[in-house]
């Protein structure tokens, strides 16, 4: 990853909006801070959430709370918790998040 034009910057999240994102069952609630050429977010997931999509975008992914399974579309399946991530390429393999007791998650992309 190539970080480029980020200033020094510190980050109270509890002052950014938490804005949801429905996914196919559940809800994605999203604090996202949009910083030079990366999109860091916290983000939680309610009980029974499965995305909408297949996503291909690269990401580095930490489980804070709760359990996440990442659904990989060759078939695979990766369950995390808490103090586990995850770190996949641009393009690598389309993956998406589903969470049956929800999950809260620390992203950079």
């Amino acid at each position: 990853m190539d970080i480029t034009n980020v200033p020094f910057t510190t980050t109270d999240w509890h002052d950014i909006a938490e804005i949801p994102h429905p996914g196919e069952t559940g809800t994605a609630y999203w604090r996202t801070l949009e910083l030079g050429n990366i999109r860091v977010r916290m983000v939680r997931y309610s009980a029974d959430y499965l995305a909408d999509h297949w996503c291909q975008r690269g990401h580095v992914l930490l489980v804070l709370e709760g359990e996440l399974v990442t659904e990989l579309q060759d078939g695979r399946a990766v369950r995390l918790g808490p103090g586990m991530s995850y770190e996949v390429s641009s393009g690598a393999i389309p993956h998406r998040s589903r969470s049956t007791g929800g999950a809260r998650l620390f992203i950079v992309d």
